[in-house]
């Protein structure tokens, strides 16, 4: 008897879970609203992500030139791809504004100002990280010390 109604009460709460939308009256939109993220730029930011990872693998000399070079090469290209002609210029977005975000990434490798924990791309004057807040190394000092990423 006690597990019918332990099921039963089981089964009312899953209702009231389930239609509690309805009676509170809450709808997704059917519109896009300004901040939600298209599929294009999804895609360019994943294709980003990429690079930077690239970026961090080989400044941490997990990468050799050649691999580099060859993974650098083909993600470009598909960060490109994801945006036609006519969203690069509106977005502004190319080659060269590509390169910038790549050396971005770079100089803070270099500078210390990544993230060794999250690889947040951090100002240069940073001492934490203003995304994970784990410690920035040092300048000069290689962002991966004392960060185990194996």
């Amino acid at each position: 008897m006690t597990m019918a109604l332990g099921a039963v009460l089981l089964a009312a709460a899953v209702l009231v879970f389930l239609v509690h939308p309805l009676w509170a009256g809450i709808h997704a939109p059917l519109e896009r609203t300004d901040d939600e993220v298209s599929e294009v730029e999804a895609l360019r930011r994943v294709k980003l992500l990429a690079l930077r990872d690239v970026e961090y693998d080989f400044q941490t000399g997990k990468l050799d030139d050649e691999d580099y070079q060859s993974l650098k090469k083909e993600l470009s290209a598909e960060a490109l791809e994801a945006l036609d002609a006519s969203e690069r210029e509106v977005a502004g977005i190319g080659r060269e504004a590509l390169e910038k975000e790549i050396a971005a990434v770079r100089t803070g490798l270099v500078s210390g100002a990544t993230c060794g924990e999250c690889g947040h791309l951090n100002p240069s004057d940073s001492r934490f990280c203003s995304s994970c807040g784990g410690s920035l190394a040092a300048p000069g000092q290689p962002a991966a010390e004392g960060a185990d990423r194996s």
